[in-house]
C-alpha cells in the first residue's frame, strides 16, 4: 500500500509543478486536464501526508520514552502514544477506503424515476411524498432539479415522475436509493383506521454523455402530440409533447413538461441515453465472472430496500438493518444519516474483498 501511495504523491507533486508552468497556464485545455487530475489526488495525498506525520510523531514519542527517567512524564508520553496509535489506525483505514476503485459514475448527475406500485391511490400519494423528500434533499445539498415528465392523479398523487438532479457527486449519494420503497400508514380514505401497505419504485440512473452512448437517429421513432394534465385533460393545443421509441430495444420515453417540442425532445434524449447506458452496464456486469453483489443491494428495482412506517414514526433500511425513529425529518429531506450508513457499509464490504 505504501509503495502505491508514494507513487500517487509523486504524481501529485509533478502535477503541482506542471500547473505553475506558463505554457500550461496559457493552454486552457491542458490546464483544466491537469487541474482536475491534481484535484482528484488531493484528498488521498493530504491523508497520506497526515499518516506519515503520525508515524513520525509515534517514532519521536517512542524515542523520548526510552530516554525519559521521570515517571510522571513517562505516563504522559504513554498516553500520547496511545492516542497517536489510535489516530494512525483511523488514518490507515481512511487511506484504504480512498484507494478503493472509484465508481466512474460517482461524480455524475442523475436521472431519477419514481413510479407508484401496489396500493392504488395511496401508492400514488406515497410516490408524491418520495418526490418531495428527494426535492428537499437536493435543495439542502445545493443541487438543481429539472422535471422531465410527470403524470399526476386527480387528488395530487404521482403515477410516474422522471426528473434530473444536477450537481457535483449526485450519483455517489443517491445510487443507493434504487429499489422498492414501502409505506405503512392509515389512508385518509380509510374509515376503519386500518393500516395499509403500499409501495413505489425508485430508479436512479447516472446521466450518460453523448460520447458514452451513441444513438443512431435512424433507430429512433419520434411521435408528437398534445400534452395532457390530470385525468387526461388537454393542457395546450400545440403538439409539444414528444414520445421517442428506440426501435432496437423497444425503449419508450415521453416528455411533455416543456411548452417547446424541441426542449421536450432534448430532455427525452437525456432520459433515453441514461436508460441505454443502464442496460449496457447491466449486461457488462452480468458477463463479468464473479461479479460482487454488494450487501447494500444490486440496485435492482424489484428489491425492497426501505419501509416508512407512519404509525410508529420510523424508517427502516432492510439492507443494513438500520432503523431511525425520525420519519418526519427523513421525509423533509434529511437523508444523510441513512446515506452515510449505506456508504460506510458498502466501503466495509469492498474492503473485505480486498483483504
Amino acid at each position: 500500500m505504501l509503495h502505491k501511495l508514494d507513487s500517487i504523491e509523486e504524481k501529485y507533486d509533478e502535477l503541482t509543478e506542471q500547473l505553475s508552468k506558463p505554457e500550461v497556464i496559457s493552454d486552457q485545455n491542458k490546464f483544466q486536464k491537469y487541474a482536475k487530475a491534481h484535484s482528484d489526488l488531493s484528498d488521498i495525498v493530504s491523508q497520506y501526508r497526515e499518516y506519515k506525520s503520525l508515524i513520525q510523531q509515534i517514532n519521536d514519542a517512542q524515542e523520548m520514552l526510552t530516554e525519559e527517567q521521570e515517571e510522571d512524564f513517562k505516563e504522559m508520553l504513554l498516553e500520547e502514544l496511545e492516542s497517536l496509535k489510535e489516530k494512525k489506525g483511523m488514518a490507515e483505514h481512511d487511506l484504504r477506503v480512498l484507494l478503493l476503485p472509484r465508481d466512474p459514475n460517482d461524480e455524475k448527475s442523475v436521472i431519477m424515476e419514481i413510479r407508484a406500485g401496489t396500493g392504488g391511490e395511496e401508492a400514488a400519494l406515497f410516490a408524491s411524498n418520495l418526490f418531495r423528500m428527494y426535492t428537499r434533499y437536493a435543495e439542502l445539498q445545493g443541487w438543481k432539479i429539472d422535471i422531465m415528465d410527470s403524470h399526476y392523479t386527480d387528488i395530487g398523487g404521482i403515477k410516474e415522475i422522471i426528473f434530473v438532479i444536477d450537481g457535483q457527486g449526485v450519483y455517489s449519494r443517491l445510487k443507493y436509493e434504487s429499489g422498492v420503497h414501502r409505506v405503512q400508514r392509515v389512508p385518509t380514505t380509510e374509515s376503519g383506521g386500518r393500516i395499509h401497505t403500499s409501495a413505489a419504485t425508485v430508479a436512479v440512473l447516472p446521466e450518460a454523455e453523448e460520447v458514452e452512448v451513441e444513438i443512431d437517429p435512424n433507430e429512433i421513432r419520434v411521435d408528437v402530440y398534445c400534452s395532457s394534465g390530470p385525468g387526461g385533460q388537454s393542457v395546450n393545443t400545440t403538439q409539444s409533447a414528444v414520445r421517442l421509441t428506440h426501435v432496437p430495444t423497444g425503449l419508450v420515453v415521453t416528455c411533455q413538461d416543456e411548452k417547446s417540442q424541441h426542449k421536450n425532445k432534448a430532455k427525452a434524449m437525456r432520459v433515453l441515453r441514461a436508460r441505454l447506458k443502464d442496460i449496457m452496464e447491466a449486461e457488462m456486469n452480468a458477463e463479468m465472472a464473479g461479479t460482487r453483489k454488494s450487501q447494500v443491494g444490486s440496485g435492482d428495482r424489484s428489491e425492497r430496500i426501505r419501509t416508512y412506517n407512519f404509525p410508529q414514526g420510523r424508517v427502516s433500511d432492510h439492507r443494513i438493518n438500520l432503523t431511525l425513529h425520525k420519519l418526519d425529518l427523513v421525509l423533509e429531506g434529511q437523508l444523510n444519516e441513512i446515506i452515510d450508513a449505506l456508504i460506510a457499509n458498502d466501503q466495509a464490504e469492498r474492503l473485505k474483498q480486498v483483504d
